[in-house]
């Protein structure tokens, strides 16, 4: 594993709207057949290292293109209001400067949604590049079906501000509360969660946790839109789900593959057993197999 300022000097930091947004362009081998892009959407309350487990396994197939949204991770954290709607926008601008017109888009956790706004675009034809492909992986699509943690309950009774000093959690609070969405029967590094919880606190982004998770209250209100979008958009769809997430469960899965079925569209689904809410780092071997099968 890369520590975390390695994994940042590999990358390069690009203008969106007046914020320094941290990238990172994977170049296919250079053997490779030409072939549609990987764009990866990372969660709540990490960043895009959350894919290093399995950058190197992948990059060498197809061209990958990573980034810390606004507010997460290398980029930057200002203090204002956060929303979906404007991380997409953060996505689309992204795309444009590294020249994607089409991708296979890979989610995870709040990329889903991020991934839903990106879709119920292209539903309206005003999306900037296609989806040819989807991988959808461990987050809260349905949230009437999530079981958020304590922590998460917490955040959301708070003011949609800075948090106080007194109440800012350590890097070290942050990597236990991450190990405890992960499978108790997997083994991972504790270097990996400490690096997460590390890209967390980093230019003080600890402080902007109660900001950053407005987008649940969004995910509520907005949920025709983006699990429609979900739902609903034509194209190809690998579900690639750890069963053991004590956050989104399998209950979510059984009910996309319904709401899939009823209007006839391409999905697969791959259930890791045993694997929690991160499997591209709790199994990254099983995950890696599984993209692998689905991008064909």
């Amino acid at each position: 594993m890369e520590s975390v300022e390695a994994w940042i000097d590999r990358g390069r930091y690009l203008d969106v709207e007046g914020e320094n947004v941290w990238t990172l362009d994977v170049p296919a081998d250079s053997d490779a057949e030409p072939a549609t892009p990987l764009f990866f959407l990372h969660g709540f309350p990490t960043s895009a290292f959350d894919w290093e487990p399995v950058v190197e396994a992948l990059g060498g197939q197809r061209r990958m293109v990573l980034f810390d949204m606004p507010g997460y991770g290398a980029s930057d954290k200002a203090d204002r209001a956060y929303s979906i709607f404007r991380q997409a926008d953060a996505a689309e601008a992204v795309a444009r400067i590294h020249g994607l017109r089409s991708v296979v888009l890979v989610t995870h956790d709040m990329g889903d949604t991020v991934g839903g706004e990106l879709l119920a675009r292209d539903l309206d034809r005003r999306l900037s590049f296609s989806v040819e492909r989807r991988v959808l992986t461990n987050g809260s699509i349905y949230i009437g079906l999530a079981n958020l943690t304590q922590g998460q309950k917490f955040l959301l009774d708070l003011p949609d501000a800075l948090l106080p000093e007194e109440m800012v959690p350590t890097a070290e609070a942050l990597s236990l509360t991450l190990r405890a969405i992960l499978a108790p029967d997997i083994c991972v590094p504790d270097a990996a969660t400490a690096a997460m919880g590390e890209l967390v606190t980093r230019g003080g982004g600890s402080r902007l946790l109660a900001r950053l998770i407005r987008y649940v209250e969004e995910r509520r209100k907005h949920e025709h839109r983006w699990t429609g979008a979900i739902e609903r958009h034509a194209s190809r769809l690998t579900v690639i789900w750890g069963d053991a997430d004590p956050i989104a469960g399998w209950d979510m899965v059984e009910r996309l593959l319904d709401a899939r079925a009823g209007e006839n569209l391409d999905t697969t689904c791959v259930r890791l057993d045993r694997v929690g809410h991160y499997p591209m780092v709790e199994d990254p071997q099983a995950f890696v197999a599984a993209v692998l099968d689905a991008i064909g």
